[in-house]
Parts: structure tokens; C-alpha cells; sequence
């Protein structure tokens, strides 16, 4: 028999048949499909099948033949002559089959689906899960007829139509087992399986010729399973290290690819960047470009010239401008002191009209409200040609005032004891030393003296002074409060 045809019908093929013993006596009864004596045959060219499992003795048999199934035949010694070509009237259908048939009909004609389908509608006792439960329930179904039985004629009919159709046209039992050899060459044998048991021409041997070659393709299938699937290991394993080569092989080749396509890129780069030169240079050698050079050249001088022009104008004005801000901010210190001035002045007025003192200087100049609360004043610095000025304007306001020059003929110790006798100081910046200065503001501050260092040596400044000392602007131990 054909080893590719045998793998070929490795799916759906019957696994319940055991290895069965040699003899004369074939006896139907499958231990692992259903129960019941089954119709008997003997064979004497062939070896004989016993569908007994090995542990089966004589009594089994017996038992057996005594069944409510003993109408079955039993032949022993029957020559083979005595099996030959049947005729019927009518197809059989697969309850009237030999019940040995049922099981490699039943595991070859329907696959595990439709078999699972099958159990669905018709609620088979047997767990959907097991197949091997669900093939021996099926097949105890098919030796009766019944709604389970007739659905799998129907569908078997349906499904190998066309099978039933090529095996019609064939009228002999000779026929039958010629196309039924070429099925098996061609590895195609469920269809002409169904077509050729359920023929009415096809006699016992050849229905048993064609159980045996499925009964002997199932060990053969069985046996090389083993080989295919060592076969299958080691071509998964080929299969492995091939992939795996290729995809290193795949890896390297995309590497070379990609730095093919980036020296194309460079190339290509390089092309048309040399292509530019190229006109360019063309444009050089025409004398083309210099012209252009020399206008561009001639253009951008003109535009230099114009801008340094408007830079210097520029320049010029942010300079008389900067002059403008300081001489504006000159000007309005300037009148800021000048509007301080004047006020001062005009309170210093208001405080000497007659109306508002009849006796400047007298004793009662201590009660008036325009009267200072220092009444005696010494002044350092300032200039000596306004002293008189500055001792009017005090006397007006009834302030003795003590004048010191600041260290410039007089000695700077005098002014601690000045500086004690005085209820207040008068020191203005712009017209003492460094040293004066600094002496007075450290005596000042160690006996808590008011003072008041101010800019401004004229006499609207010192009126100023004196008005400020008037509201109280100054600090003790000697902290400046300069205008």
C-alpha cells in the first residue's frame, strides 16, 4: 500500500481497532466501539480479524454466541468462494451495515466537528470534550435505526454526493474493488469508503477488502505518526535555525541597504551640488558674475555711505540730546530748590510781618506760635561774607545764632563746647572740610544733639534750613537729612 496515501488519512481515521490475532474464526464483535454479536465470516486466503481483545477466551465466545445476538452467522472453515458478489434490491443504509463497518465509517466519513455537531443536537450522553467517548457512542447509534442514525445517512449522503454519483455507474463488484484500489493509490478513501459499503453491488469480500485496508492504513498511519512526528521535530528545529539565519541574513542585508541608500543620498547630493558649481563657474568664466559683483559692490558702498552719514546725524543728536536731559534735570533741581526756597521765604515773611509779631526778638518772641523751640542755632561753615544776612534773618525770627567757619581760621575744638551750648546745628555740606564735617557729626551724635546737614550755602538755604528745623525735620545723634 502507499505510504503518502496511509499520512494522507491520518485525520478521522478509527483508533479503537487493537491488534487482532491470527485465525480462522473472525468473529464481529468490537469490545471498544459497541457490544452484540455482529454477522461472521470466515476467511482462508487471508488472515482472519477477531475483534476480541486479547484477554477474550472461549468462554467469552460462547457467552457470546448464547447472546439475545445469536442469530448471528458463525462460519468455520467456510472456503472463501462462499463470500462472493451479492445482489440486493435496494441500498443499504448504514443500519443494515455489518456493525463492524460502523467504526472506521463513523471515524473516517465525519471529521471531529461535524461529529461534535452531531452530539449537540442529538445530546449525547458521552462529555463533548472526549472524542474518543463521543466516536464509541456515535457508533453504537449507527447499528439501529434512529434519528441519530438517519441524520449521519443524510448528511454522508450529502457530503459524498458526488462520490455516490461515480460509484452508481459501476455494476459489478469487480468494478467496485478497481475503483476502490485506486482511491487508495490516490489517497482519497473516505468518500468511495461510504460509496462503496452502502453500494448494492459490493459483495462481503469486498466490503471486508476494503475494512482491512482502512484496519491496516490506521497501524500505518499510527507507525508513521512516530516518523512524522520526529520528522516534524527536526524540521521545527531546521525551521528554527533557517529563521533564525535568515533573519541575520534579513538584518545585514538591510544594513548594506541602508548604507547603499545613504551612499545614493551622498551621491545624489554631490550631483546636484556639483551641477550648481558647475553653472556657477560657467557664470565666471562669462564675466557675468563680476559685472554683477561690481553693481552689488557699487550698491552696498552707496548704502554705506548713506548709513554712516545717518549714523554720525544720529550720533549728533543723541548727544545734544543727552545734553538736553541733563541740562532739564539741572533745571529742575534748579527749580524744585527754588520753589523750596521760596517757600521757605515767604513762611519766613509771614512770620516776621508785624501783624504776626510786634516785637521780633523780644522776650515774648518764646510764646509765639511762629517762634522756633531751638532759640539758639550754631551754624558751621557756610559763607562768610552772608554771616550778617544770616544773623538778621535769625534775629527776626528770635534765634541767637553761633556761627563757626567750618576750620578754616578757627579751631575745630571749640565746636564740642559750641555744639553743647547750641539747641540745635546748622551744617551746610557744599561750605564746610571733610574734617569739620565729620566732627560735627560725631559730637552730635554723642551728646544727641539735632542737627541738620544740608546743601546749599546762600541765604534761601539757610531760611530753608531754618524752616525745616521750624517743622522738626532733623535728626538726632548727628543722622543726616540732606536736600
Amino acid at each position: 500500500m502507499a505510504k503518502p496515501a496511509a499520512r494522507t488519512l491520518l485525520a478521522g481515521l478509527p483508533t479503537c481497532l487493537p491488534a487482532l490475532p491470527t485465525s480462522r474464526i473472525w468473529i464481529g464483535n468490537c469490545a471498544n466501539c459497541a457490544t452484540g454479536p455482529v454477522s461472521a465470516w470466515s476467511r482462508t486466503t487471508r488472515e482472519a480479524a477477531m475483534c476480541f481483545t486479547p484477554e477474550s477466551g472461549k468462554s467469552d465466545l460462547q457467552s457470546l454466541i448464547r447472546s439475545e445476538y445469536a442469530s448471528a452467522l458463525v462460519a468455520i472453515d467456510m472456503p472463501a468462494a462462499s463470500a462472493g458478489a451479492r445482489t440486493q434490491v435496494r441500498r443499504p443504509k448504514l443500519w443494515d451495515l455489518d456493525d463492524k463497518h460502523h467504526c472506521p465509517i463513523i471515524g473516517t466519513c465525519l471529521s471531529m466537528d461535524e461529529l461534535l455537531r452531531l452530539a449537540r443536537r442529538f445530546h449525547f450522553a458521552a462529555p463533548l470534550n472526549d472524542e474518543f467517548a463521543l466516536h464509541v457512542e456515535a457508533v453504537g447509534l449507527s447499528r439501529s435505526r434512529n434519528p441519530a442514525s438517519e441524520a449521519i445517512q443524510r448528511h454522508l449522503d450529502r457530503k459524498y454526493s458526488s462520490w455516490l454519483d461515480r460509484f452508481a455507474k459501476l455494476k459489478s463488484d469487480a468494478e467496485l474493488r478497481h475503483s476502490w484500489r485506486d482511491s487508495m493509490v490516490r489517497g482519497d478513501v473516505a468518500g468511495p469508503l461510504w460509496a462503496l459499503c452502502t453500494h448494492r453491488a459490493a459483495s462481503v469480500a469486498t466490503q471486508q477488502q476494503a475494512y482491512a485496508d482502512i484496519h491496516m492504513l490506521s497501524h500505518q498511519v499510527g507507525a508513521g505518526q512516530a516518523a512524522d512526528a520526529r520528522r516534524l521535530m527536526h524540521l521545527e528545529k531546521e525551521n528554527l535555525e533557517l529563521k533564525s539565519g535568515l533573519k541575520r541574513e534579513l538584518a545585514a542585508l538591510r544594513r548594506q541597504l541602508a548604507a547603499a541608500e545613504a551612499g545614493l543620498a551622498e551621491q545624489e547630493s554631490l550631483r546636484t551640488e556639483t551641477a550648481t558649481l558647475q553653472k556657477r563657474l560657467q557664470r565666471f568664466e562669462s564675466g557675468q558674475v563680476i559685472v554683477e559683483m561690481g553693481q552689488r559692490l557699487m550698491a552696498l558702498q552707496t548704502t554705506h555711505d548713506t548709513l554712516v552719514s545717518a549714523s554720525g546725524r544720529v550720533w549728533e543728536v543723541e548727544r545734544n540730546l543727552k545734553d538736553l536731559r541733563e541740562d532739564t534735570a539741572r533745571i529742575a533741581a534748579e527749580r524744585d530748590s527754588a520753589l523750596a526756597e521760596r517757600d521757605a521765604l515767604e513762611q519766613l515773611l509771614r512770620a516776621m510781618e508785624p501783624a504776626g509779631c510786634d516785637k521780633p526778638g523780644g522776650d515774648d518772641c518764646a510764646g509765639c506760635e511762629h517762634a522756633l523751640t531751638e532759640r539758639c542755632i550754631l551754624y558751621v561753615g557756610g559763607r562768610a561774607s552772608l554771616l550778617a544776612q544770616y544773623r538778621q534773618l535769625a534775629g527776626r525770627l528770635g534765634i541767637s545764632l553761633i556761627h563757626h567757619d567750618g576750620g578754616q581760621e578757627e579751631a575745630l575744638s571749640r565746636l564740642p563746647e559750641l555744639i553743647r551750648g547750641a539747641d540745635a546745628v546748622l551744617c551746610p555740606t557744599d561750605n564746610i572740610s571733610h574734617n569739620a564735617y565729620y566732627h560735627v557729626k560725631a559730637h552730635c551724635k554723642r551728646v544727641g544733639k539735632p542737627c541738620l546737614f544740608y546743601k546749599g550755602g546762600g541765604v534761601s538755604g539757610f531760611a530753608l534750613a531754618v524752616a525745616r528745623l521750624g517743622r522738626g525735620e532733623y535728626s538726632l545723634a548727628g543722622s543726616q537729612a540732606e536736600t
